[in-house]
C-alpha cells in the first residue's frame, strides 16, 4: 500500500494526465544578469573555456570549464545570501523536503503590463486566498508578472530597474506569518526594482532570508500553472557554503 501514491503518479506521468512543466530559463552567455550601480561589485554571467573538443587534448570527448555567478539565470537564494540570514542555511543545507513542495501562483501579469513598477500587497495576497484558499503550508508562493517573455533581452528584462515585486508589508507577512517556505518570481531578483528605496531596503531578501526561507528568480512558464494544485521541484547544486545556485526548476501539473 505504501507505494500506491507513487504508482498512481507514475501512471499519470505516463499517460500525460500529469505534465512536467519546465520553469527554467535557458542558461547561456546571453542570459540577463543583474547590474548593480557603483561602487558595488557585480556578478559575472556565464562564460566557458574549452578543455577539449574531440581533438588531441581529448580525442573522444568534449568538455569545458564554466565560470558563472551563484545568482545567474534561474537560481535559488539561500538564507546566507543576505546579512539577515548570515547564520542560516547554505544551499547544501536546504532540506530536500522543502525543495519539492506545493505551489500557489498569484497572477499579476495584467497589472505589471500596465505598470512595470507594480507592487504586490498584502491585500492582494489576502484577496487571492479568499478566492483560491490559503497558501499551502510548506509550499512556494510564485508571482506571475509576464516578465519571462522579456528574458531573451537584457535591456528589456532589467528595464532600467523598473520591475515588479512585493512591497515591504507583503514581504514581512510572507516571512513572519505565512506558512510558505519561499517566494519565486520571473524577474531578475525577488525584490522589485525600486526596492532599494523601501524600508527596509530589499525587503524580500531582508525578511524572507532572515526568516530562513528561500528565493527563486527568473522563472519561466508560470502561465502554465494553476493558482493552486501544482507541485514544484527545485534542484540547485548541493553547493557547500553556497549563497545561491543556478537551478533547474520543474512543476508537476
Amino acid at each position: 500500500m505504501a507505494t500506491e501514491p507513487l504508482t498512481t503518479l507514475a501512471a499519470a506521468l505516463a499517460d500525460g494526465s500529469v505534465r512536467v512543466v519546465d520553469l527554467t530559463q535557458p542558461l547561456s552567455e546571453t542570459t540577463p544578469v543583474l547590474q548593480l550601480p557603483p561602487p558595488f561589485a557585480n556578478t559575472p554571467g556565464l562564460s566557458r573555456e574549452e578543455i577539449s573538443h574531440y581533438d588531441d587534448l581529448g580525442p573522444a570527448w568534449a568538455w569545458s570549464t564554466l565560470t558563472v555567478g551563484e545568482h545567474v539565470g534561474t537560481h535559488f537564494d539561500a538564507p546566507i545570501h543576505w546579512i539577515t540570514g548570515r547564520d542560516g542555511e547554505d544551499v547544501a543545507s536546504a532540506p530536500p523536503a522543502k525543495l519539492v513542495a506545493p505551489a500557489a501562483v498569484i497572477d499579476k501579469s495584467a497589472e505589471a503590463a500596465e505598470d512595470p513598477n507594480y507592487l504586490l500587497t498584502l491585500a492582494d495576497i489576502q484577496a487571492w486566498e479568499n478566492e483560491h484558499g490559503p497558501l499551502p503550508p510548506g509550499g512556494w508562493l510564485l508571482l506571475r508578472t509576464g516578465w519571462d517573455a522579456r528574458a531573451h533581452d537584457q535591456e528589456a528584462f532589467l528595464n532600467g530597474a523598473q520591475t515588479p515585486g512585493p512591497d515591504a508589508e507583503a514581504a514581512r507577512w510572507l516571512a513572519e506569518v505565512s506558512p510558505i517556505v519561499g517566494v519565486g518570481v520571473e524577474t531578475v531578483g525577488t525584490d522589485a526594482g525600486a526596492a532599494h528605496s523601501f524600508d527596509p531596503p530589499f525587503p524580500v531578501h531582508h525578511f524572507l532570508l532572515g526568516a530562513g526561507k528561500y528565493g527563486l528568480t527568473q522563472l519561466a512558464n508560470l502561465a502554465e500553472l494553476p493558482p493552486q494544485g501544482a507541485i514544484v521541484v527545485v534542484a540547485p547544486l548541493k553547493l557547500v557554503g553556497g549563497t545561491g545556485s543556478p537551478s533547474r526548476v520543474f512543476a508537476l501539473v
